[in-house]
């Protein structure tokens, strides 16, 4: 490590922001311009700054690079689907970074038809991502997306499968999102506004129609709520979605008359929220309605469809959440979660006889998997756990047999599940919530209160993070690490209400949910202060950016993944992609109740003077979702503020979006530099 290194000091350009008679002086505001070369050029400094301070890691880089790539199998593919006559197959060669797509007729020893080989598209690009596919009822056409920046704009087109030639329909600034009508002729499609990327038109297109003359079926003028199409898995049905954290709307339209007017479901109404699926004559719904706070199942004839016609299918529990349901014809299948864990329900639809599937352990997810195939007794479910690779399972539903269709291979001869132990231990909040955490660590590693243990969480937009197998956190795990995931409020680990208790005015709950498992894992000697890591990205980002604020001394490092940090300015700016439709999620800081509990805890306004953990700060220039100057002004301020000689580093990819890289190799290259950081500050070299 180079001792003479200067890091970039950000030049200082004040700028008030004032809102509610209160004013913020924002010294880094300038940043947010990425058409500046001043801008450019401090994200370079940025850069080439870490580079030259991590330049005696990049050998250990490498190697942690080809270690973890050397686990996955290059040549893989994806378990084969059945969709209206075809199989459908991912699948991966050796060498090269992206998927290649492609199905044969009938039976899977068929010619193999190569749909779309992203390899060839990628060429001579610094990021690819295909998108969308949807496949025309008669099996002729297929509308794909493009996005060619990370911006997750999208180009829509149509290539005839027949002839392999691509149509000359061509539709830019798209969400990629789009449905055929069974005419196979008529497709629909979301745009999105050009500024603010909200999801807000679907159109439709016929053709060899003009594609700047396509039909405006759908505006969704509210900026709380994004638009989709979709179609339901009977085929039956068009569907548009309309939603917001809140509350849900759709309208149907028979697929078969395309050029009729789409029908709404039921009207929003705000707190409502529902997901419909068809079966015969009726909807099958899962629904919040009648304070049903962890969602119940209910259902209505097709033809009558506002709620005061549903009748309850699956009554409201309080200590069981409906995450969503599969239907098919012989049975309903619904996906629940209990005590944090998931649950999948098996209910005939001849009655009685109802059953779970059977899982032992407690650091495990399991969820319904593509299920295309409406007549058949096969439920296909991904299962795995911390120690567990990911296995892709066919179960009978009639015989209750269960055929294991692949196993996440994980190549090297190193790997044994045996070899790891995986817990589920609980944690007493500040209030006396019990926090769950998983936790995985190798045999040999002492819970004697000195290794290195990584704690990572999200704890938003109820979204649960599930114990899954990752292999590339082999890599620690092998040195000695020990790997914890803690289910904070603000996911949905322990039903809605976990939600509902991490967000608004009470998302601070989600950062002291964070702070008391870390002193929980010191407490049971799993770790200590100068070994515990904290790591989380997007809105896991702005928990980082608030536990730094709060409890910096708890941690020797952190990892924050392009982080939400400028909660106040960019809740405030409706220009940005997403804000609007996150009020719900954060509050509305127009309304001073929320402006004043935003303020006590965003991250970026709450730096202060004090001592800092070591950080690595990441970003995409063209990040849609959490904007490169978000952490970029936040490092900046860090620097100035900061009492400290930690190390703080500010890695952005000039090249790519919220995601990062879009190889299916290169991402590794970014978990390298992320875990040779914490390696570093471990002294742990090989």
């Amino acid at each position: 490590m180079s001792e003479n290194s200067i890091p970039p000091v950000a030049a200082k350009k004040d700028t008030v922001l004032e809102k509610h008679g209160d004013k913020r002086i924002d010294s880094y505001y300038w940043l947010n311009n990425r058409e500046n070369p001043e801008v450019i050029q401090y994200l370079k400094d940025e850069n080439a700054y870490y580079e030259q301070m991590t330049a005696h890691t990049k050998t250990f880089q490498k190697e942690l690079f080809e270690e973890m790539k050397s686990r996955i199998k290059e040549d893989d593919e994806s378990v084969p689907y059945l969709y209206n006559g075809y199989f459908y197959i991912t699948r991966f060669e050796k060498g090269k970074e992206y998927p290649i797509y492609s199905r044969k007729k009938g039976s899977l020893s068929a010619k193999e038809e190569i749909m779309f080989d992203c390899n060839e598209f990628a060429k001579g690009k610094s990021y690819f991502k295909l998108s969308g596919l949807s496949v025309s009822e008669d099996n002729k056409l297929v509308s794909f997306a493009t996005d060619e920046k990370g911006r997750r704009i999208y180009t829509l087109q149509v290539k005839n499968l027949e002839t392999g030639e691509i149509l000359a329909d061509k539709i830019e600034n798209t969400t990629g999102n789009s449905v055929w009508a069974n005419d196979n002729k008529t497709l629909f499609y979301s745009t999105q506004d050009k500024k603010t990327l909200r999801s807000d038109k679907i159109f439709k297109h016929v053709l060899g129609d003009d594609v700047k003359k396509a039909t405006l079926v759908f505006h969704e003028k509210d900026d709380t709520f994004a638009t989709i199409i979709l179609k339901t898995k009977s085929k039956k049905y068009l569907v548009i979605n309309s939603n917001s954290t809140l509350t849900t709307e759709y309208q149907i339209l028979n697929a078969d008359k395309p050029q009729e007017n789409f029908k709404v479901f039921q009207p929003r109404t705000r707190g409502l929220e529902y997901d419909i699926s068809h079966f015969n004559d009726h909807f099958y719904i899962v629904t919040n309605k009648d304070k049903a706070t962890n969602f119940k199942v209910m259902k209505t004839p097709e033809t009558a469809t506002s709620k005061e016609n549903w009748v309850d299918v699956i009554p409201h529990k309080q200590d069981v959440l409906i995450e969503g349901i599969e239907i098919f014809k012989n049975y309903l299948v619904v996906e629940e979660r209990s005590n944090g864990l998931n649950k999948i329900k098996i209910m005939p639809w001849s009655g009685g006889g109802d059953y779970y599937l059977p899982f032992e352990i407690e650091t495990y997810s399991a969820f319904v998997g593509t299920n295309v195939d409406f007549d058949t007794e096969i439920l296909r479910f991904g299962y795995q756990s911390l120690a567990t690779p990911f296995s892709v399972i066919d179960f009978n539903m009639k015989t209750k047999t269960k055929e294991v269709k692949k196993e996440q291979a994980v190549l090297g001869g190193k790997f044994d599940k045996n070899n790891y132990k995986e817990e589920r231990v609980w944690a007493t909040a500040t209030d006396g919530t019990k926090i769950p955490i998983s936790i995985v660590y190798h045999k040999k590693t002492k819970k004697d209160g000195n290794s290195p243990l990584l704690q990572y969480a999200y704890g938003s937009y109820g979204n649960s993070m599930e114990p899954g197998f990752d292999s590339s956190i082999l890599s620690l795990l092998d040195r000695g690490f020990i790997y914890a995931i803690a289910h904070i409020r603000g996911g949905e680990e322990m039903g809605r209400q976990w939600y509902e208790d991490g967000k608004l005015l009470k998302k601070k709950n989600t950062f002291t949910d964070y702070i008391d498992c870390s002193n929980y894992l010191i407490s049971q000697k799993y770790t200590n202060p100068k070994h515990l890591y904290a790591e989380g990205g997007s809105a896991g980002g702005l928990l980082m950016g608030a536990v730094v604020n709060m409890a910096p001394q708890l941690y020797n490092g952190v990892i924050a993944q392009v982080p939400f940090v400028d909660v106040m300015t960019t809740m405030l700016d409706e220009t940005i992609p997403l804000t609007t439709s996150e009020y719900d999620e954060w509050g509305n800081p127009n309304e001073k109740v929320y402006y004043d509990y935003m303020r006590s805890y965003s991250p970026y306004d709450n730096v202060k003077a004090q001592d800092y953990p070591n950080m690595l700060v990441t970003t995409g220039l063209h990040d849609s979702q959490v904007q490169y100057w978000e952490p970029a002004k936040w490092v900046a301020k860090l620097r100035t503020v900061k009492t400290d000689k930690n190390l703080l580093f500010l890695d952005t990819n000039m090249d790519a979006g919220h995601g990062g890289a879009s190889g299916r190799f290169e991402a590794l290259k970014e978990t390298a530099k992320e875990f040779s950081f914490l390696l570093d500050l471990e002294g742990i070299t090989q």
